[in-house]
């Protein structure tokens, strides 16, 4: 345990009550404030109110998604268990966007831009009202980074509450959910199924709410999160209606409270052997390609140094166990039935692969939070043990290479095989490569290569659920690699490759592929090349020019200006 975090664990409740208001009080006490005081009388303040702490809830409550619609009542119930244990809790909303509704299309180019106006808009509201510590509860994929990295930046008590998971729909006796919706467009164009069948997959697939319910990027993040420390235990593996979670957000205002009144905040939670104890949670539950990006966002915020070749090294010895979906059989509500992500991080501490001694949001150090954790049914096979892995090192490979100097990553399963060799075709837009592999374009063989979409040439490094689908819909799961200087969404599967750094837009290789150009991928050597003549690479790379951007005017343009590159995050701060 660091030095700051063992001497925030000894910590004691303050006898002066300044000390666990040090931002309200600046705000509201004494009589040149009470201007203030009367802006919040009026929201419902009394006035014994003005001598407790005051506690943001941002709440990404919003009816754009499922995801999110219930974060309001989940608000609620955080609210209550703050001014239960003697805070004032202030609820303000922050925006979520819907990545499910707008894949595909040109809003898409919004999503990952979310997460920096959610991180913004947590650090604008708490930095001005001063408040003294707050819970942030998120739903959608980017919710849950934006607000890590809002706790991050602004360094008070605070700590994170995930909206929960989706239950799965069912369809012929057989859990449904959103990625089988867009995989079976896929079927549809292949002729394997009509309109209407996709019709009967999309009216059951999301019955309520909650978050998409595979290892897809929302789970992948709140499990990340727990295991960093910052939520609560079992936090990131309940159902997004259940008494569980109600109870998990009144015991996150109780907690929050318990941070305030004993001094610990989150960088002394976030350090580098945290967010390693993240890594190898989201590799053992085989999760999305985002946490990569996402994992590197919030440590550069929390001012911990964490690149793609952690990624690699903690790779190297941590299997894959889980059998979820998109690559394995099971959603999320199925390891939530069996007891969640507590037993498996016992697993991996047992195992020598989780820091135990590192300090959490209860108080407590991680080792102390699992000291009593029960063990998985017998009979199970949702989590495999360590002598029967899915696969034997992460699913989530960090590439090199002439194709990608600065690093690409892949979610290479095993499925699909290691290795993978191909000729190119290309196109420059997410559209263009979806109605390619629709029409028939695409064939077995192929390396399918989109770019102009990573950060700064998109803007906003949209997710290729729509053409991964599409691939394994018309069953060419096996047969085409698909390489992008965007990314993926968790719910994408088969032998994909994004975040490749240089982007196109920086003038990367990627910008020089040509139709036909043969391409060699190799998980094992960790390595994707361009397989023509150095020379002619270098000729291609000095005739490349640079295109116009996208977009001149509003917040597209403001974020491709100011954005790092994939590998290092995609955070709009780097430069400062």
């Amino acid at each position: 345990m660091s030095a700051s975090a063992k001497s925030s664990a000894k910590s004691k409740t303050s006898k002066n009550p300044a000390d666990i208001r040090p931002f309200s009080s600046i705000v509201v006490d004494g009589i040149e404030r009470a201007p203030s005081r009367g802006m919040l009388y009026a929201t419902g303040f009394k006035k014994e109110d003005f001598r407790k702490p005051q506690i943001g809830v941002a709440s990404t409550w919003s009816m754009v998604t499922p995801c999110n619609m219930h974060i309001d009542q989940l608000a609620v119930s955080v609210s209550q268990g703050i001014n239960e244990a003697g805070g004032k809790a202030v609820v303000f909303n922050t925006i979520t966007i819907s990545d499910g509704i707008s894949m595909g299309t040109e809003g898409m180019k919004y999503s990952l831009v979310s997460r920096e106006v959610i991180a913004d808009s947590i650090e604008t509201v708490v930095g001005c009202q001063g408040f003294d510590g707050f819970v942030a509860v998120g739903g959608c994929d980017k919710n849950m980074p934006g607000c890590l990295m809002a706790i991050a930046r602004l360094n008070r008590p605070s700590l994170f509450v995930y909206g929960g998971t989706i239950l799965p729909g069912e369809l012929d006796g057989k859990d449904v959910d959103l990625v089988n919706i867009f995989e079976a467009v896929g079927k549809n164009a292949a002729g394997g199924c009509s309109e209407k069948d996709v019709e009967r997959v999309a009216e059951v697939a999301i019955p309520g709410a909650g978050s998409c319910g595979g290892m897809y990027t929302a789970n992948t993040m709140a499990s990340a999160i727990e295991a960093l420390g910052m939520s609560l235990p079992n936090s990131s593996a309940q159902a997004a209606v259940s008494k569980e979670k109600t109870l998990d957000c009144e015991n996150a205002g109780a907690a929050v409270m318990n941070l305030i009144r004993r001094g610990i905040r989150p960088r002394d939670i976030l350090t580098k052997e945290a967010f390693e104890n993240a890594m190898t949670l989201v590799i053992a539950l085989g999760g999305s390609t985002n946490a990569v990006m996402h994992l590197i966002a919030m440590a550069h915020c929390a001012g911990v140094k964490l690149t793609l070749d952690d990624w690699t090294r903690i790779g190297k010895r941590v299997p894959v166990l889980a059998d979820l979906k998109p690559s394995g059989k099971y959603v999320m509500a199925r390891l939530v039935e069996i007891g969640g992500t507590v037993p498996l991080m016992k697993r991996l501490l047992d195992e020598g692969l989780f820091h135990g001694d590192v300090l959490t949001v209860t108080g407590k150090t991680m080792r102390e939070n699992l000291s009593k954790a029960p063990r998985y049914p017998k009979g199970q096979d949702i989590v495999r043990g360590f002598d029967n892995p899915i696969k034997p090192t992460s699913h989530l490979v960090v590439f090199r290479g002439n194709l990608c100097p600065g690093g690409a990553v892949g979610k290479i399963s095993g499925k699909e095989g290691l290795t993978f060799s191909g000729r190119a075709i290309v196109f420059e837009r997410e559209e263009d490569a979806l109605q390619g592999i629709l029409s028939g374009k695409v064939k077995a063989g192929h390396v399918i290569i989109v770019r102009g979409e990573g950060p700064k040439g998109g803007p906003g490094m949209r997710e290729m659920l729509s053409p991964t689908s599409a691939i394994m819909g018309k069953g060419l799961g096996k047969e085409v690699a698909l390489i992008t200087d965007g990314r993926f969404s968790g719910g994408s599967h088969g032998f994909v490759i994004g975040h490749v750094t240089p982007e196109a837009f920086d003038g990367g290789p990627i910008a020089v592929v040509r139709n036909g150009d043969p391409i060699v991928i190799d998980a094992e050597k960790r390595a994707i090349d361009l397989k023509i003549p150095a020379k002619e690479l270098a000729d291609r790379l000095k005739r490349w020019k640079q295109p116009k951007p996208n977009y001149r005017r509003g917040i597209l343009a403001k974020y491709a200006a100011q954005v790092s590159s994939a590998s290092e995050g995609a955070v709009t701060d780097s430069q400062f």
